[in-house]
């Protein structure tokens, strides 16, 4: 008697369907989070992309909330497929993400190393012989004195935007000897 039982099929169990539902809540609320640029690039229809707009517009905690339930309760209406697709391309958003946080911290690093040590200057302008030495020398001297004042960071936050100037001139990145070792 227990042979025909287990040869038949009773699909998913309770359990598992709620399991499903709440990781595409989950899902949505993520979604919902992204930038409108971000949620436009996503695998799902006009409807959806619509939906998850209106998150921003929202003000209210409570409505955002509900909003989010209700996105939650249209991703159950996707198939697997669908919801494979989504979740590839946000690890790719994620992805995308990380490289610039990355590079981020690269130029930050580069900055401190610019500032502390006066012959991180030297390889840098040797590295870009097209870049502009006396204003990031002054900028370099602003950036300590500001340092040593007290004062607002300008010339320290100038300092980055060279940098970044450099590196989207350059295309590669302006590794040095040391961090590649490590």
């Amino acid at each position: 008697m227990t042979d025909e039982y287990d040869d038949e099929d009773y699909g998913p169990s309770k359990s598992e369907i709620k399991r499903q539902m709440l990781a595409r809540q989950d899902l949505a609320k993520t979604l919902s989070e992204l930038s409108s640029e971000q949620i436009k690039s996503l695998p799902v229809d006009e409807k959806m992309k619509e939906k998850l707009l209106e998150t921003e517009k929202i003000r209210s905690f409570g409505a955002i909330k509900r909003h989010k339930l209700f996105l939650g309760k249209l991703m159950r209406a996707l198939d697997e497929e669908e919801i494979a697709a989504i979740e590839a391309r946000l690890e790719a958003i994620k992805g995308v993400n990380k490289v610039e946080i990355a590079k981020f911290h690269h130029l930050e690093r580069l900055r401190d190393d610019l500032l502390a040590h006066d012959a991180r200057l030297t390889q840098l302008i040797n590295e870009n012989p097209n870049s502009d030495l006396q204003n990031l020398r002054t900028l370099i001297r602003n950036a300590r004195k500001e340092k040593a004042d007290n004062k607002p960071p300008k010339a320290f936050r100038e300092i980055f935007q060279i940098l970044k100037a450099l590196e989207n001139m350059k295309q590669s990145p302006l590794v040095d000897e040391d961090e590649v070792e490590e």
